[in-house]
């Protein structure tokens, strides 16, 4: 795809912009105030002359990231963020839906002259029912009347391949599926960047590596990278032939080929990021205190990447943080995240220098902002959802089981994570009767059941679109032998190698219990004596029947020793698998209840 730039002038905007108030905020400043010289504005005509400039100009940045395609209202705790009070306490706030956001940045956007809107990656991708039975046009669609000038792709933008990003990108409609309605899928108006994945056979990127705003003499450009690993965290089909690139290399590359071109102003948006010490969005990242602060994978990154670059808009995480972090100078630079699923946005203002052409960057300044409910619905994001649910409704409306309670997916072992490991085994049971245990990758996970209806359907029903919200992936449940030796080093990856810094606990399935010592260190917060399935200790050289999901079976989430197994079996895709379990034991009148989460003893 060419790297020519992405029209230059926002579109016009014709919405009627309802005056409303904001979400509640945190600020994270590198300065009070402008250089003494400054006076933030545009000017004003003078005699008729021209159009007469100040020297700094505010240029207002929006960004969120992780979206996920989550439409409608976020179910849950997926739908709140936590809110830090000024006694110290915390409460918390439902957020999120694209009707919300729309108005949102709108209401924000108002009386700015100079506004750009950006993302960090994952806009699709591991989305619910409504977005994803369609492989995510009514998404694309959705950010297309958000105005979203730029994103960086991320890891979820290859899960069904590079192919279908470019169609994604362009438009075009599906080459199995075909057209959804009478009208072509015309593809995003806004650019996908992905400056560090390139194709292996040309060696150059598949899609921009980066995009310059303009609007009169200012010019501030991107470059968009996702993480080096998203081969490990996406299945082997989705990133077939391509190559994933230092995330601090490709940035720093593209910063001087922007600084050739005379573009001074620059922001990274990366599909990484950190885990803040606190989980409230309004957490001061720069109070002083031991654990204070940003922690990840993004703080390395920020350290490095060239001073050229004047912030930084990341993801991957999930979290919320609003920090400054040293660049190689030792100059503080603003590093933002929005937390995911359009449930805040981070509003950032960028004082242009048009002498220098660069940001003055004592007078940046963010906050993230909660999407709040309490304001007007976007009418043309009701309109979309309302078209599309039609659309899914004969397929999403369907009850597949019934639970008594909520079935949270939060923890380092979930109810859910139990409930879908249980499933796996009892079909992993069907397909061989020697079946011992069944693992799940919690990422894989990607809401709660909620016992209040969503709909129609009435409270504790499960739904196809709720049960396809939870297991989007169509993974497929396979069989595979371990050794005892070889299900122990399993164990022990989800706290070492790639996961020794953020460790990925596994669901397991019932009969299967140990203990997860978090006061150690690496592979050894796995507690080897204490692993037993069925109340015996694991025989390391005894052969165990392990279901998994074909993700993970391919070693997928840092799990190496998963992808040694031998003797597979590929059964079904893992929806209808979570299906089957839920219908076979609840119904009505006797629905089924969360299970304990009690299986893996976890010392603090």
């Amino acid at each position: 795809m060419s790297a020519t730039s992405h029209q230059q002038h926002r579109r016009r905007r014709t919405y009627a912009l309802i005056a409303t108030a904001a979400g509640l905020a945190t600020v994270g400043a590198l300065a009070a105030a402008l250089p003494a010289t400054a006076s933030a504005g545009e000017g004003s005509d003078k005699g008729g002359h021209g159009h007469q400039h100040s020297r700094y100009q505010d240029v207002q940045l929006l960004s969120f990231n992780d979206l996920h395609g989550n439409l409608e209202p976020p179910a849950g705790s997926s739908g709140r963020v936590t809110e830090l009070q000024a006694d110290g306490t915390t409460k918390t706030i439902d957020a999120g839906g694209v009707e919300y956001l729309a108005t949102h940045l709108r209401q924000a956007r108002e009386g700015e002259k100079y506004s750009i809107t950006a993302a960090g990656g994952d806009m699709v991708g591991a989305s619910p029912l409504i977005s994803g039975l369609f492989h995510d046009e009514p998404t694309i669609e959705a950010l297309n009347k958000l105005d979203l000038d730029v994103t960086s792709v991320g890891n979820h933008e290859f899960d069904e391949g590079a192919k279908e990003l470019a169609r994604l990108q362009n438009g075009g409609c599906h080459p199995k599926d075909g057209c959804y309605s009478d009208k072509k899928f015309e593809g995003a108006d806004f650019p996908y960047l992905a400056a560090n994945v390139l194709d292996e056979k040309t060696g150059k990127p598949i899609l921009k590596p980066y995009w310059v705003w303009k609007k009169r003499d200012v010019k501030v450009g991107f470059i968009g990278v996702t993480l080096e690993d998203t081969p490990g965290v996406v299945s082997a089909e989705g990133v077939k032939g391509l190559k994933f690139k230092d995330e601090v290399e490709t940035i720093n590359k593209y910063a001087k080929v922007l600084q050739r071109q005379g573009v001074k102003s620059i922001v990274a948006l990366i599909h990484e990021g950190g885990a803040p010490a606190s989980a409230s969005y309004n957490y001061d990242c720069e109070a002083p205190g031991a654990g204070d602060g940003v922690s990840g994978p993004i703080v390395d990154i920020a350290k490095n990447i060239t001073p050229q670059v004047d912030a930084l808009v990341t993801g991957h995480t999930h979290a919320a943080y609003v920090c400054s972090i040293d660049d190689p100078s030792g100059k503080p630079r603003m590093v933002t995240s929005a937390a995911s699923f359009g449930r805040l946005y981070t509003d950032t203002t960028l004082t242009y220098d048009r002498y220098t052409g660069d940001i003055a960057r004592t007078a940046v300044k963010s906050a993230n902002r909660v999407v709040t409910r309490d304001v007007p619905k976007a009418p043309d994001m009701t309109q979309l959802i309302s078209r599309w649910n039609t659309l899914a409704a004969p397929i999403g409306n369907r009850a597949i089981g019934y639970i008594s309670a909520d079935i949270p997916s939060a923890g380092t072992e979930s109810p859910l994570g139990d409930l879908i490991a249980d499933a796996q085994l009892a079909y992993g049971k069907e397909l061989d009767p020697e079946t011992d245990l069944a693992l799940m990758n919690p990422g894989g996970i990607r809401a709660p059941l909620t016992y209040a209806a969503k709909g129609a359907e009435g409270d504790g029903v499960v739904t196809y679109a709720e049960g396809f919200t939870v297991q989007p992936f169509s993974n497929t449940v396979n069989l595979q032998d371990l050794t005892g030796a070889q299900l122990i080093q399993v164990l022990k990856e989800q706290v070492s190698g790639t996961n020794a810094a953020s460790p990925k606990v596994l669901q397991i399935s019932s009969g299967l219990t140990y203990t997860l010592d978090l006061t150690k260190s690496g592979a050894d917060r796995v507690v080897t004596d204490s692993i037993k399935l069925n109340g015996e200790a694991i025989n390391p050289t005894a052969t165990y029947r392990v279901a998994t999901n074909n993700f993970l079976a391919g070693g997928g989430d840092g799990f190496p020793t998963l992808g040694q197994g031998t003797n597979d079996l590929v059964g079904t895709d893992d929806l209808t698998v979570l299906e089957k379990y839920l219908t076979a034991n609840s119904s009505a009148t006797n629905p089924i209840a969360p299970p304990a989460a009690n299986r893996i003893t976890v010392v603090q």
